[in-house]
């Protein structure tokens, strides 16, 4: 399919008048054709309405036909896999074998929320039958289901230019709940973002559904994004980047008359605690793990380890950990802007009470800054708080405590986490079961004796945490629990039968899981 270097507003290429940009390959610092035009207000407003008029139409389509429009999307960006591949390579410096995963993860997670919609389980069906005879009063018929909040405005990540971008996880779970989305594309891989926006649009077409349904837009993220954040038809956000975007975004959407939830992933150095037991046992492997984990991508993921709790004396650990990063070479980042963003992240570290252990090579591409590994004691650590600030990249701080207690005292001052990892033997259960609970209250996944990187998409992965990790740490932007997000409740009380909605009449025509009168109803 061609690029064209245009917004899709409900199913119609637009060109914009408010600036352009173009992509830059990342690896070569080279000028990707073509020029992609920026939409101003007028076209963010088009975007939104035609949304909230389709969603009525939308919102009730069957959970079958919904399910097939969602593979139907699956199944168009399968027919141009090897070409939005090879742009996204371009636009990202990303391996053509890391961003083929990223393919699959993409159209599988399409596929997985079809299932859901085929089980039903989200429709939470519940059914309090009248009770006439009751006394002293009768009660009444309720019965309650999820539906919809409205439209949606979801914004590309700058990491995952598919499973996290146009037609990722954010877009996918909104679908599956009934809501249409609108995409805020990222201008880091602009022609990645065009051609998927395209196979969602034919989706759109050929399923006969409403054309405002899906729209994606390209703009600055200043400036459409809080256009999109603050126009009333726009119920809900979902949204993976910076802070400070995130923060942005929850300001302006606290703020309008009607508020709405933003589903924002933000920050995390995804704490490692090494017991002494563990460490003891293969000081080698562990770093190795490490190093491993650190590196990988990058730095790039969400859930790279960049906090590190050790045991002091963990000499034979530092040695290799610090000799792998020496001869770690960088890799290619994402964008000029974000090499740029972790060098100075990096410069930030250099103070005193940190001490540099090791750092690695420059990679030979543009863009390729070198891996770099720190420490401090938990003492430093605990009476520093921008020690917690996340650099985006291959760089950690090992913090080194003495005891359980001191490691204790330092978990709990952590903020908000997406993961936690353990390394344990048998002989450290009296600490993981002290540190447990308090992980617990900080993160949204907890790992034992491996490491954060790697994010499975299943029926039971969190991927979320307290803030700063997330803006809703009841939620997460992975998984078929993702759907809940963009639905809320509803009771029906004596609603005649003739007026209930298909889930909750008693004929129960798609087949959904039901709990009526307290007792569960597979069928």
């Amino acid at each position: 399919m061609p690029i064209t270097g245009r917004s899709i507003i409900a199913s119609e290429p637009t060109v914009g008048s408010h600036g352009s940009t173009r992509a830059i390959n990342p690896a070569t610092g080279e000028s990707l054709d073509p020029e992609f035009t920026f939409v101003g207000p007028a076209d963010v407003d088009a975007a939104a309405k035609q949304a909230a008029e389709a969603f009525d139409t939308y919102r009730t389509t069957a959970p079958d036909r919904r399910a097939a429009f969602l593979e139907a999307i699956a199944a168009n960006l399968d027919s141009i896999k090897d070409e939005v591949v090879q742009r996204a390579h371009q636009e990202t410096g990303l391996p053509l074998a890391r961003l083929q995963g990223e393919h699959g993860r993409t159209t599988g997670q399409l596929r997985m929320f079809a299932a859901e919609l085929r089980l039903g389980a989200h429709h939470e069906v519940r059914i309090d039958r009248a009770q006439p005879d009751r006394l002293p009063a009768a009660a009444p018929d309720i019965r309650q289901r999820q539906i919809p909040l409205g439209p949606v405005a979801v914004f590309g990540a700058s990491n995952f230019p598919l499973a996290f971008s146009t037609a990722g996880g954010d877009t996918a779970s909104a679908l599956a709940a009934g809501c249409p989305v609108i995409v805020k594309a990222h201008n880091a891989h602009p022609g990645t973002a065009e051609l998927v926006g395209q196979a969602v649009t034919q989706a759109v077409s050929a399923s006969g559904l409403p054309a405002g349904t899906f729209s994606i837009l390209f703009g600055s993220g200043s400036t459409i994004g809080q256009e999109l954040a603050a126009h009333p038809a726009v119920k809900a956000i979902g949204f993976t980047g910076s802070q400070a975007a995130g923060t942005d975004l929850m300001r302006t959407a606290a703020a309008r008359p009607e508020p709405i939830p933003v589903y924002a992933e933000m920050s995390s150095i995804n704490p490692v605690v090494i017991l002494p037991e563990a460490m003891q046992a293969d000081p080698e492997s562990l770093a190795d793990g490490f190093v491993g984990s650190l590196t990988l991508g990058a730095g790039q993921f969400c859930t790279n380890p960049g906090l590190l709790f050790v045991p002091k004396e963990s000499q034979r650990f530092v040695e290799r950990a610090s000799a792998a990063v020496s001869g770690a070479h960088g890799q290619t980042m994402l964008s000029p802007a974000i090499a740029t963003s972790y060098q100075d992240g990096i410069a930030a570290l250099d103070h005193p009470g940190v001490e540099p252990l090791a750092a690695g090579l420059p990679g030979d591409t543009f863009n390729a800054p070198a891996p770099a590994l720190f420490r401090t004691t938990v003492h430093h650590f605990m009476q520093t708080p921008d020690l917690q600030e996340e650099v985006f990249g291959s760089a950690a701080l090992l913090v080194e405590y003495a005891d359980a207690a001191e490691l204790r005292e330092a978990l709990e001052g952590l903020h908000g986490q997406l993961t936690a990892t353990i390394h344990s033997a048998p002989a450290d259960g009296t600490v993981v079961r002290d540190i447990l609970p308090v992980l617990e209250r900080k993160v949204g996944r907890i790992l034992f004796n491996g490491w954060p990187t790697g994010v499975e998409v299943n029926h039971t992965m969190v991927h979320g945490g307290p803030f700063p990790a997330t803006s809703d740490s009841r939620t997460t932007s992975v998984g078929s629990l993702a759907i809940y997000r963009f639905q809320r409740p509803v009771s029906y009380q004596n609603v005649p039968a003739e007026f209930l909605p298909p889930a909750l009449t008693d004929d129960n025509p798609w087949s959904l899981p039901r709990r009526i009168d307290g007792t569960l109803h597979t069928s």
